[in-house]
């Protein structure tokens, strides 16, 4: 799966991405609505379509769930509502919502949104009660009734110790966070998701784990700015430090944490050397990059989300799924 950027050019997008043999598209909660560019790519045809991811703290169960449940119609069975926490300056301050106990949160939303679904598939009366959220009304008016391909998975993203093995035990799959490594993939993340679905009584048979990985086409350095950015921005953030100390890399974050502060957004990208690049981002060929991805993710999944910090190229897409898939 690769991503749509936005609504005006979703559809076109997508035919050009399934010609292309990607076999779903994705959104992330950036610049534009989640939402909207997977309702314009569901006419399409023949795509997986997710949120990649839907921040979940700013809406509520009964609105996730009826996007959720729409969004599976259209898309004939092959929707995946996944969700984020994201970190607390933003929700708290972009948002203007809560983000106290996330991980207790995530866990009820995922919850609430299960029985939200049940309610609609059997008819049963809706009555859940948590600490955040309390759902007890459910009219025939507002109840869409059994979906004909049944509810949408629920896959969550997550990078700390706790969010993912909560991950593991609740939800039904796991969007691993695109600033990530193979070391820190096995090492980090996949002793928690063991450990969390020992907790739910479930195997890795039953879960989906799906990594994101950030890609980069080009042979020359100055291919690789955009991506140098964006690693310098989700390194800044706090939250993601435990990629960089598996490495030794950890007083990285500091660094760039304070130009950030300063609005020094340019100058953060020069602080990422190409160890630190090639370690987290798949750079260079389409074929050295099939051959990143390969060996990251090698015994762990055979599906992955390629992120890119800006639109690759079609044809080079193309070649990077041949070489995937070939």
């Amino acid at each position: 799966m690769t991503a749509l950027f936005g609504p005006t050019d979703a559809i076109e997008r997508a035919h050009a991405l399934r010609d292309a043999g990607a076999s779903g598209v994705f959104t992330f909660e950036g610049p534009h609505d989640v939402f909207a560019p997977l309702t314009l790519a569901s006419t399409v045809g023949g795509l997986d379509l997710m949120t990649n991811v839907a921040i979940a703290f700013p809406r509520n169960p009964i609105q996730l769930a009826h996007q959720a449940y729409d969004h599976q119609v259209l898309a004939e069975g092959r929707f995946t509502l996944g969700l984020g926490t994201q970190v607390r300056t933003q929700v708290e301050k972009r948002y203007g919502a809560a983000f106290d106990r996330p991980v207790a949160r995530m866990k009820e939303m995922v919850a609430a949104l299960r029985a939200v679904f049940t309610a609609w598939e059997t008819g049963e009366r809706l009555d859940f009660h948590g600490q955040y959220f309390r759902h007890t009304l459910m009219t025939p008016t507002f109840n869409p009734g059994p979906n004909p391909y049944g509810p949408p998975p629920i896959y969550l993203g997550a990078l700390g110790p706790k969010l993912t093995r909560a991950t593991a035990a609740v939800a039904d799959g796991l969007l691993v966070m695109p600033f990530g490594s193979k070391r820190f993939l096995h090492e980090a993340t996949m002793p928690e998701v063991r450990a969390g679905l020992s907790e739910s009584g479930r195997s890795l048979d039953d879960f989906a784990l799906v990594p994101e990985i950030i890609v980069s086409v080009g042979t020359h350095d100055a291919a690789h700015d955009a991506a140098r950015r964006l690693l310098a921005f989700y390194g800044s953030t706090p939250a993601y430090r435990p990629v960089l100390d598996v490495h030794g890399w950890g007083e990285l974050q500091p660094e760039l944490n304070a130009l950030s502060k300063q609005g020094r957004w340019q100058e953060m990208g020069t602080l990422i050397d190409d160890e630190v690049l090639h370690t987290i981002a798949a750079c260079g060929t389409p074929a050295e990059i099939a051959a990143h991805i390969r060996d990251r993710v090698d015994g762990v999944s055979d599906r992955v989300c390629l992120y890119q910090p800006g639109p690759i190229a079609i044809d080079a897409l193309a070649e990077i799924v041949d070489a995937l898939t070939g």
